[in-house]
């Protein structure tokens, strides 16, 4: 569903999904404050406990900006909402269809929220250069999705700036030089540069990763146009870039791209 600006909506219950990232904490705010006076707005976040740990102190910092609780969803299956647990319980890691940590976590933990709290609109954090991921969303999940940041014409980088400008900290995983604040060691990315990263900046996840991984028979990472397990993987290997966000502060799945 796609509003013009002098659409309204009254006596609605709309969820807001917060992902402990930039666009979905600027989405939250812009739903507040275009519906949050005529409407119930429910922020909810999927805590996974393969986050960086400073995801949470980001989500306290987002709350008081907001004026808003952020409440939880978790998956009543995997209640310490845990990625490696999904993956030995699935025997399976990801694949071309995505991954089942993201389906168990997030898709089934939001539809679980749903069920009991009945939302009549759904939003995501999807930013201008994400309108084919939010019309595949509209396809596949809810047509009652709004895009207050596509609305805005608001990208991933113009996110970081308000979220800055509010004077929020950004959460440290950025700062490291991913390109979002999802899972360490996210299992969907397959660029060597990705997991030469994790190697460096947290090698007990790689070495987990590795280690799993190898236990279950997947093929992570792409190098040299084939998948190779994460510890056949040289240390100098390069792969697809990374997104790199220009900030004067120096920095640098629900649904997320493949890195």
């Amino acid at each position: 569903m796609n509003l013009s600006d002098d659409e309204v909506i009254t006596g609605k219950h709309i969820a807001v999904w917060f992902s402990c990232g930039a666009a979905s904490a600027v989405a939250a705010k812009l739903t507040l404050l275009r519906y949050g006076k005529t409407n119930k707005v429910s922020v909810i976040n999927n805590p996974i406990k393969e986050e960086h740990s400073d995801n949470q102190r980001f989500l306290v910092d987002v709350e008081k900006w907001l004026g808003q609780k952020i409440e939880v969803a978790v998956r009543s299956k995997y209640p310490d909402q845990s990625c490696e647990e999904v993956w030995a319980d699935r025997r399976f890691m990801s694949g071309p269809l995505g991954a089942p940590c993201t389906q168990e976590l997030k898709k089934k933990a939001r539809q679980e929220w749903e069920n009991l709290n009945f939302p009549d609109y759904t939003v995501l954090g999807f930013t201008s250069e994400e309108t084919g991921r939010a019309d595949r969303f509209r396809l596949t999940e809810r047509d009652t999705l709004l895009t207050p940041l596509i609305e805005a014409k608001l990208t991933k980088e113009d996110c970081f700036r308000v979220i800055q400008e509010a004077g929020i900290d950004l959460p440290e995983i950025y700062k490291l030089g991913y390109p979002n604040a999802n899972c360490i060691g996210c299992v969907k990315a397959g660029s060597a540069t990705y997991w030469n990263l994790v190697r460096d900046t947290f090698p007990d996840v790689f070495e987990s990763r590795s280690v799993q991984s190898r236990q279950i028979g997947s093929k992570l990472v792409y190098y040299k146009g084939k998948r190779i397990f994460l510890d056949e993987l040289p240390e100098d290997a390069k792969g697809r870039s990374l997104k790199n966000y220009n900030f004067e502060c120096g920095i640098f799945c629900e649904e997320k791209e493949k890195l």
